[in-house]
């Protein structure tokens, strides 16, 4: 009996978030070691239709660098990487239009399908909602660096997403986009694609899902997670190195993302079970959220 009364508690204290997030759009980006998870990643799929069930309107933008790697190594092609982002030639392109825009695209929306929920597959052969140009980076000696097909984005076609979240439908977006200057493909980090879908929609919430438990006072030191943080405290900790190496690309598009109207950013460690259904409907959460004020 007192396992049941635990259990109607939780179900009391979710219901004020459920409440308050009913019919808010929350991005979810799902990438890193979950996807090379199946156990981790169908705990977190139960979740997103879990959220869609009770009201939310969850949004899933994925990578799969992972498996693009595996299949270019099935091709005996050696990945090639430039300041972080794989640099993409014509046959790399290839590859990841393959794995990530239709075979990785496709199985997340089926799974969620099977799990019980609804998604839509939103792909180069479904419907594109993605459009930008090719990344203009500069190296250390200040010269334009080549990093083939990759690109940023410019815009988001909004207007179906919305209309799918409306029907119930989970949209599973691929971490590619049309080239409007060009023409063609290019090949995006999921993390910049995540941001410019939350700040095109306004969303309620961006959730990175990563492979640490959020933002540490000591990135070596696990129980040094700080829950809670506002836009000023996150650049100090830069500041003052608390925050550093690849959290600090990931904090400063999280402050760019709040600038732009996202209320919240939360990252959160996808590994561990049920993470994201932890982080939005308790009060104290597993990861760190991170708020304008």
């Amino acid at each position: 009996m007192q396992e049941a009364i635990e259990k109607a508690d939780v179900l009391i204290e979710a219901l004020r978030w459920i409440r308050e997030f009913r019919g808010k759009i929350t991005v979810i980006k799902l990438g890193g070691s979950v996807m090379e998870d199946q156990r981790a990643l169908t705990h977190l799929l139960v979740d997103v239709v879990f959220m869609e069930s009770v009201g939310m309107r969850p949004v899933l933008i994925h990578g799969g660098g992972a498996a693009i790697s595996r299949a270019m190594a099935e091709a005996g092609l050696a990945p090639r990487f430039v300041q972080g982002r794989r640099y993409t030639d014509d046959a790399t392109l290839a590859i990841v239009e393959r794995v990530l825009a239709y075979e990785t695209n496709e199985a997340l929306a089926r799974q969620i399908d099977e799990i019980g929920g609804q998604a839509r597959p939103l792909n180069f052969r479904t419907q594109n909602l993605l459009y930008g140009r090719r990344l203009r980076l500069n190296g250390q000696d200040g010269h334009p660096v080549d990093l083939g097909h990759v690109g940023e984005i410019t815009r988001v076609d909004c207007d179906p997403i919305r209309s799918l979240c409306d029907q119930g439908i989970v949209p599973v977006i691929p971490s590619m986009c049309l080239d409007e200057e060009r023409g063609g493909k290019l090949n995006v980090n999921a993390d910049t694609v995540a941001t410019a879908v939350a700040q095109s929609l306004k969303a309620e919430k961006l959730v990175f899902l990563s492979d640490v438990n959020g933002v540490r006072r000591d990135k070596n030191d696990p129980a040094s997670l700080i829950h809670s943080l506002t836009a000023r405290e996150a650049e100090a900790l830069i500041a003052s190195g608390a925050i550093e190496s690849g959290m600090i690309p990931k904090v400063q598009a999280c402050l760019e993302t709040l600038a732009a109207g996202v209320r919240k950013i939360h990252i959160i460690d996808g590994r561990l079970r049920h993470s994201l259904l932890l982080e939005v409907y308790t009060s104290k959460g597993v990861g760190t959220e991170i708020v304008k004020e």
